[in-house]
């Protein structure tokens, strides 16, 4: 053990659940003591920590060891409340407890498995859900089987289920798998979905944008069968009806993990969030935590120093206004120089002339004449507390750094191109024509080895967006190889434009640029990009899809990409699993079959731990992305990779070369929904376990839209969450 605490309890001050000697000396900063119920001390259970007379709204949550004993460390000043919480209990009466002090607490035993269930997490009661079975498919519409046309299979249905109504916020907690009124529920949850919030929290400029997004989801399953399939959800939960599967207590070394949560946002919906830079942890070491206030136009900022929020309001291109209220910011990457780069999803202003005039060798080489306004990338740099705006081409939603010395941003967003922005240029000259750049995304078809650089040969890319809308016989088509989109138009001696709804990205160290293609959603795609010595006409794509086998898909929904220290990407499936995928075991790379199905050797697939939804193919989980923790911040090792499980409360992990997921759960406020993870070193004292364990720091915002779906109800704040890895769970 590490601390005295941990020795006084291993030594038997705590045997058997007596309660600690009255002499006994715990460090000024923790609290610790055993956690017993009626069935003896509870191992693998949560003791939580909350104090509201603290800056910021804080909670801390530690793990018992086999023997039911915790140390709550690094707990500042104040009153704290403890209760105990774990599956198969329900909550314990809390006692109150001030840093330096023992608290022995008593768990409760759940009298019946309805009431052990309402601390499972959402995708527990989600896994509940009975869609429609294969053999109703393809739908035969309103006058058939009830179910849409353009539901081709099952997996487009559970695509629909997963992206369309779990983008927002989860499905199985106590506000969705619940009616606020009785009778019929199939109108009740008509009535539902025609219900959305108008206050600032709310996705969308209004409620009827809401409303609208969930009325045309609802519309592509066939509107009947999908509030049928909802309505028989939530009547047989009311009649009583719990999950079949129980959620595992924390084992192993997710034992050792400690969480902190804390109010951030000042009240708004924080999309994303970043302390430190991807490429380096130990960049702005202590310093402030960034999020994205998407739907107010804010920078929020957190500094866990002092718990003290603050907003930078995002400017106009122009810089005549102070607040573009409707700037949406939307995720944000760190540079070395501790600089908040954030790609948005709003345009301003009209396009830059130099996008389409041929004035750069980009816009000569593949003008960007089809925009109807420019894109924006705001820069906040803290040594000056401003924020610049660089107008672009291109837009962006997510970015990454390179590697390669230059500090070149590149970004998503876009349906035919990869754009970027070189810092360093920028930096040197504030001219953002020189500074920034886009390739379109062209697949080497022709076998050549080369593009062809006359844009006006290329076999023509689909509209990825023209079967996406709502109603009966609009949806999402499964995506097609160029030559099954148009076999007549398809030139096997040409090479082909490839379009596609870009999502999470990320950059490898050797320099290929890796996007979720993630529209169409069935089956989706990875995109890889190399830019070559001389772009744009070095530019060059791939594209790889899940295989098909048997008419089926072993996942779909690509929502992020990342790349790992070997160059192995890593996919985030919507339908619930995380893909492996080696290039360097692919045998085709180009020619007229490379449009998605070539490469089948080289993935590989992983459901996550939740439970199956019915007797379908998909987890009752959604990973929206995935992070390299190249350093071995959270001590699992160098080149761990990490993926927020948006419906779980939870970020679960894999070792490098390892199969089993760790589970990063919060159990305390329910609703923990995260989008994405970065990691932080706030010492110097060199790589886990050496030096002191807190200043290894992973952290992570709750991103639902809904905040008020949170346990703590009406009201609640997105939270900052600090996850960190002690060396054992007693240590101090």
């Amino acid at each position: 053990m590490t601390t005295q605490l941990a020795l006084l309890l291993a030594s038997g001050c705590l045997i058997g659940g007596a309660a600690m000697a009255a002499d006994s000396k715990v460090p000024s900063d923790a609290i610790g003591g055993i956690v017993t119920s009626s069935k003896g001390p509870e191992a693998g259970v949560w003791v939580i920590a909350e104090a509201k007379d603290l800056l910021a709204h804080y909670v801390k949550s530690v793990v018992t060891d086999d023997q039911g004993r915790y140390v709550m460390p690094a707990l500042p000043k104040g009153h704290y409340k403890l209760w105990v919480r774990g599956y198969g209990l329900v909550d314990s009466d809390p006692a109150e407890a001030e840093p330096g002090g023992h608290l022995d607490l008593t768990a409760k035993v759940a009298p019946s498995a309805k009431e052990a269930a309402e601390y499972y997490p959402a995708a527990y009661w989600y896994a509940m859900l009975n869609p429609p079975p294969e053999s109703d498919f393809p739908g035969t519409g309103s006058k058939g089987n009830g179910i849409a046309p353009v539901m081709a299979t099952q997996q487009h249905w559970l695509h629909n289920m997963k992206e369309n109504c779990m983008f927002c916020h989860q499905l199985g907690d106590k506000a969705t798998r619940q009616l606020a009124v009785t009778g019929n529920s199939v109108e009740a949850w008509a009535s539902r979905i025609q219900m959305a919030r108008t206050d600032d929290q709310a996705i969308g400029t209004n409620g009827a944008s809401l409303s609208a997004q969930m009325q045309n989801n609802m519309a592509r399953f066939g509107r009947g069968r999908g509030l049928k399939m909802y309505a028989d959800w939530t009547d047989r939960i009311a009649a009583g009806e719990t999950p079949k599967v129980t959620p595992k207590r924390p084992e192993g070394v997710e034992r050792n993990i400690v969480v902190t949560v804390q109010d951030w946002g000042a009240g708004h919906y924080v999309h994303d969030q970043i302390s430190s830079d991807h490429r380096d942890p130990h960049v702005n070491a202590g310093g402030p935590i960034y999020g994205m206030g998407t739907l107010g136009g804010y920078l929020e900022v957190f500094d866990p120093k002092t718990m003290k929020n603050s907003t930078v309001p995002i400017p106009t291109l122009d810089g005549s206004n102070g607040h573009k209220p409707d700037a949406g910011v939307h995720a944000d990457e760190m540079d070395g120089k501790g600089r908040v780069w954030m790609p948005t999803i709003y345009k301003e202003g009209p396009e830059p002339a130099w996008c389409k005039d041929g004035s750069t060798p980009y816009s000569k080489y593949y003008p960007l004449s089809d925009a109807q306004a420019g894109a924006v990338l705001p820069v906040y740099d803290p040594a000056t507390k401003k924020v610049d705006i660089v107008p672009m081409c291109a837009g962006g939603n997510h970015g990454n750094f390179s590697f390669d010395g230059k500090n070149t941003l590149y970004m998503s967003g876009d349906l035919k191109v990869i754009s970027w922005i070189d810092t360093n240029v920028w930096d040197k000259t504030h001219d953002p024509k020189q500074a920034t750049g886009w390739c379109p995304m062209v697949i080497d078809t022709s076998g050549d080895g080369k593009i062809d650089p006359d844009h006006t040969k290329w076999n023509a890319a689909e509209n990825p967006l023209k079967n996406y809308g709502g109603g009966e016989d609009v949806g999402t088509s499964p995506m097609k190889s160029a030559a099954d989109d148009a076999p007549a138009a398809f030139d096997p001696k040409k090479d082909t434009q490839f379009a596609a709804a870009l999502y999470g990205m990320s950059v490898g160290k050797d320099g290929s640029i890796w996007e979720a293609a993630y529209v169409p959603y069935v089956p989706s795609a990875i995109v890889r990009l190399t830019v070559g010595n001389h772009p744009p006409e070095t530019c060059k794509t791939e594209i790889y899809q899940p295989p098909l086998k048997d008419g089926k898909y072993p996942a779909y929904g690509v929502r992020g990409v990342g790349v790992d220290a070997d160059g192995v990407a890593w996919a985030a499936f919507s339908s619930g699993q995380v893909g492996r995928f080696d290039r360097r075991k692919c045998k085709v790379m180009s020619g007229p079959t490379a449009t998605g199905q070539q490469c089948p050797e080289g993935w590989t697939f992983y459901d996550l731990p939740s439970p199956h939804v019915g007797n379908t193919s998909a987890t009752s989980d959604f990973v929206y992305s995935e992070w390299n923790d190249f350093d071995g911040v959270m001590g699992l090792g160098k080149n761990a990779k990490f993926f927020p499980a948006i419906n779980s409360d939870s970020v679960v992990a894999l070792r490098n070369g390892g199969d089993k997921f760790v589970t990063f759960r919060v159990p305390y406020p329910m609703g923990f929904y995260t989008r994405g993870v970065d990691f932080r070193v706030d010492d110097q004292s060199g790589d886990w376990p050496k030096g002191d364990w807190k200043a290894r720091t992973m952290h992570a915002t709750y991103a639902s839209a809904t905040p008020w779906h949170q346990e703590d109800g009406e009201g609640s704040y997105s939270k900052i969450v600090t996850f960190q890895m002690r060396p054992d769970p007693l240590a101090d």
